[in-house]
């Protein structure tokens, strides 16, 4: 009778194990609120080894690396997704900020986690943030990858979808069409990104404001980390004949590399090789020294 009991809950925690995995509740993920000053910072953990956190794009959230997350977490890594403002469970005004703000938040998640520095990957817009963070907090800050991250000049008509895409009452067949027109690669599927959208977070007081030029030259650089920059061949935020500007400007310590079949949102697009790309490069810095 015991042994019969005993098949029975173990066939039960199977089927509950494979209803959790149907749910896509990742095993070992963890959601928590980290605190910053009077503002908290949801953050979403997975993994164990050294620290890589992933910053999302321009009106998206810590969801868009739902797939490569896992990848990462499984090649040895701690893996911390912190939600932007306006996002999940952060808190605090995504309007009239700054960059120092941003990147204040990444840093008071990166201390709370106390397993720095970390290989900050931001996405996009979210690679303004890693920039600025390994500025102000160089001490928290192993590498930086810039993930699609724009070149100095592209063109206006480009930039202008952003604010589009970012608008609510947008309908999925417009939405669609944009996003074929400055995101995804032809032959990718855009679909990944109809949902997921949230308030753009504006930089100075004007809604949807990118930093200015002159707070560039702060961040742009990303101090002296050495950075992996992976670019999107179809990314027309990087037009070709700026792929080797950011490697011009900063030399050895910037290493690119390219991906077909790819363009501005990269990581539903070609997943496996993003991670590959960071993974490879992460594994070729030099080692951390141990911690007493």
């Amino acid at each position: 009778m015991n042994g019969t009991r005993r098949a029975i809950a173990l066939l039960a925690l199977a089927v509950f194990a494979m209803r959790v995995s149907a749910d896509g509740v990742e095993p070992g993920r963890t959601h928590e609120q980290v605190a910053t000053g009077s503002n908290e910072v949801e953050v979403i953990a997975e993994g164990r080894g050294p620290l890589l956190v992933l910053l999302a794009s321009a009106a998206r959230s810590a969801g868009d690396f739902d797939e490569v997350a896992p990848l990462l977490a499984a090649q040895g890594f701690r893996v911390l997704r912190p939600e932007p403002r306006g996002s999940g469970g952060t808190t605090g005004p995504h309007e009239g900020i700054t960059l120092h703000d941003a990147a204040r938040d990444v840093a008071a998640v990166i201390r709370h986690e106390n397993a720095g520095p970390a290989i900050v990957v931001g996405h996009a817009a979210g690679s303004f943030v890693a920039r600025m963070l390994a500025v102000d907090a160089p001490e928290l800050v192993r590498g930086v990858v810039l993930a699609a991250a724009g070149a100095r000049r592209y063109p206006p008509s480009v930039g202008a979808t952003l604010l589009e895409l970012a608008r609510p009452d947008l309908d999925d067949e417009a939405r669609l069409r944009l996003l074929h027109q400055a995101y995804f690669a032809a032959g990718s599927d855009a679909h990944a990104w109809l949902r997921g959208w949230r308030p753009l977070i504006s930089y100075g007081s004007v809604p949807g404001r990118a930093p200015s030029e002159a707070d560039r030259a702060v961040w742009w650089g990303a101090g002296d980390k050495p950075v992996l920059e992976i670019q999107g061949l179809e990314d027309p935020f990087k037009p070709r004949a700026a792929a080797g500007e950011y490697k011009a400007e900063f030399g050895d310590r910037v290493t690119i590399v390219e991906i077909a079949g790819a363009s501005h949102a990269l990581f539903p697009e070609q997943p496996q090789r993003v991670v590959d790309a960071i993974v490879r490069w992460v594994r070729g810095l030099p080692p951390l020294p141990r911690r007493p």
